[in-house]
């Protein structure tokens, strides 16, 4: 891969990093707030349905932050790119749309497929 697409991939990287930190610590910040803003039990349970479901999001940008991270580690190992199934390169198009990629597409097509086979569910 280009130097010039290596250094594309890392600045995105890191920036879609940083906004997901910036995320998860302001909604810690916003959960972290002391006292009972509802007394009322309808208005309290409609806050910790919303609370669990911001919660079910931040797990999965938590997913993608270790996802994410990992990606830039194979950037700094000279991995970055090269599908982990099969050796190939993966095509820049597939990165752009998906940066944290580990596969190149006709591997995840297999990945998949066997996955429907066996009744399980893709990652």
């Amino acid at each position: 891969m280009r130097e010039e697409s290596i250094t594309y991939f890392k600045k995105l990287l890191q920036q879609q990093l940083e906004e997901l930190l910036a995320e998860a610590g302001m909604t810690v910040k916003d959960m972290s707030v002391k006292g009972d803003p509802f007394p009322d039990p309808v208005d309290r349970a409609s806050l910790e349905s919303d609370r669990n479901f911001l919660l079910r999001i931040r797990d999965r940008e938590r997913k993608l932050i270790n996802k994410i991270k990992a990606a830039l580690e194979r950037i700094e190992n000279c991995s970055f790119g090269i599908c982990e199934r099969c050796g190939a390169d993966i095509s820049e198009q597939r990165l752009r749309a998906r940066p944290v990629t580990t596969f190149c597409i006709d591997c995840k097509q297999e990945q998949e497929n066997e996955e429907k086979l066996s009744g399980g569910h893709s990652a």
